[in-house]
């Protein structure tokens, strides 16, 4: 992990989680896409412990809710001096102001234009829920924005984290191997899903890779790969292809080609 300490505007990215599961969150930095963010220096990753911000001998972080009911509370108290500790890490690396985000299922959702946009911010802090959630005046008076990465409950939200790390980290520059990789993802540029993709032999177990994909033509095969992103997307997600077609972000020849492929099933 990268530490603080280096001085401002050190590294690219700073993002810091507040948690109580420090070396789950880590796990995420020690291979793959978001270990070459932090080898490169265009990322860094700090964890911060509410626990250690605790006062009695048991660090309690969490208590009964108010109003009765099931599960605990996590306590403002031992999360807002975390948060604190979080942007001083992230203070010593970037001079821009932080974004504290709390990682929730009641969070706008995420999606890529979402990625893109936290990608540039360069101070970022995510805190990581647990239990049957934080105490809301800690939210009211800390948290800038809620972020959710789906429909569905986790037992904590440490690996929501490690989603959106994951994911700024394959939109900062030089990390993925080819500089045209990110551009070409599923949702990125067009917003369609990806297309389909080949690699060697020619032929597994009687199943051959498309002839233009061999032709050299590359205008061909752009066509050719446009055209299976769009017959994908229609058919995997459909509400995505009405949102495309709603704002307007479909071309007329994409228009016309999604007709033709409709009539043709």
């Amino acid at each position: 992990m990268n530490q603080p300490g280096q001085g401002a505007d050190a590294c690219g990215n700073a993002i810091s989680v507040v948690t109580l599961f420090p070396e789950l969150v880590q796990a995420v930095g020690s291979c793959g896409v978001t270990g070459r963010a932090l080898d490169k220096q265009v990322l860094s990753l700090t964890t911060v412990n509410p626990r250690d911000y605790t006062t009695d001998k048991h660090r309690t972080v969490d208590d009964r809710p108010y109003g009765g009911g099931p599960g605990m509370v996590m306590l403002a108290a031992p999360l807002d001096e975390a948060i604190t500790q979080a942007q001083a890490c992230n203070a010593a690396l970037v001079a821009e102001a932080p974004v504290v985000v709390h990682v929730s299922p009641q969070g706008e959702q995420l999606d890529h234009n979402l990625v893109v946009e936290l990608a540039q911010c360069r101070n970022l802090v995510l805190v990581s829920g647990r239990y049957e959630g934080i105490d809301e005046r800690l939210i009211e008076s800390r948290i800038d924005r809620e972020i959710s990465i789906g429909d569905y409950v986790l037992s904590g939200g440490e690996l929501a984290a490690m989603v959106i790390i994951d994911a700024i980290a394959r939109q900062l520059p030089g990390v993925l191997g080819h500089e045209d990789s990110a551009a070409q993802d599923s949702f990125a540029g067009s917003g369609l899903l990806d297309c389909p993709h080949y690699s060697r032999p020619e032929d597994y177990k009687g199943m051959r890779v498309p002839a233009v994909l061999m032709s050299g033509n590359h205008e061909n095969i752009r066509r050719w790969r446009h055209r299976q992103a769009l017959i994908r997307t229609a058919k995997r997600r459909p509400g995505l292809i009405d949102s495309l077609i709603e704002g307007q972000k479909l071309s007329a020849g994409d228009r016309q080609l999604l007709q033709e492929i409709q009539n043709t099933e």
